[in-house]
């Protein structure tokens, strides 16, 4: 059977990409690849993208000379996780206090690793992750 090696992109669906991109770039220091009417795209760790969709905006095939995207949306809040070193723990409970991004929770995992949850402006749960909990992460 052909193996899946690893997830390349993760997709949120957002109410105002200007509004979503002044949370992840000013407040979490992401850097934006790609930026269209619809969709704003960034780098996470050289490994991974995380996309931001206008909410409704993807519901018809997207067409270019290059292909086409078939339909999708998400609605309500979703949730995606990011990996940090054990080490920075710490500065991120800093940083996010310091933009006043309330830490909803908080989890000590039996594998090891340490997440916190906080939201973003549309409501989706993101959570910073230590390593410990997953193999290979």
């Amino acid at each position: 059977m052909p193996r899946l090696n690893r997830i390349v992109e993760t997709a949120l669906y957002v109410d105002d990409l200007d509004r979503a991109a002044a949370f992840y770039e000013d407040q979490l220091g992401l850097s934006s690849m790609l930026r269209t009417r619809t969709l704003y795209a960034y780098d996470i760790g050289g490994q991974n993208v995380l996309l931001l969709f206008l909410r409704g905006a993807s519901v018809e095939t997207q067409v270019s000379e290059r292909g086409s995207i078939p339909p999708h949306d998400g609605n309500g809040p979703l949730h995606i996780c990011f990996a940090i070193d054990a080490g920075e723990l710490a500065s991120w409970e800093e940083r996010l206090g310091q933009h006043d991004i309330e830490i909803e929770g908080r989890m000590r995992w039996n594998r090891g690793g340490t997440s916190i949850y906080f939201r973003d402006p549309d409501g989706h749960l993101l959570e910073i992750m230590t390593p410990g909990n997953w193999p290979n992460f």
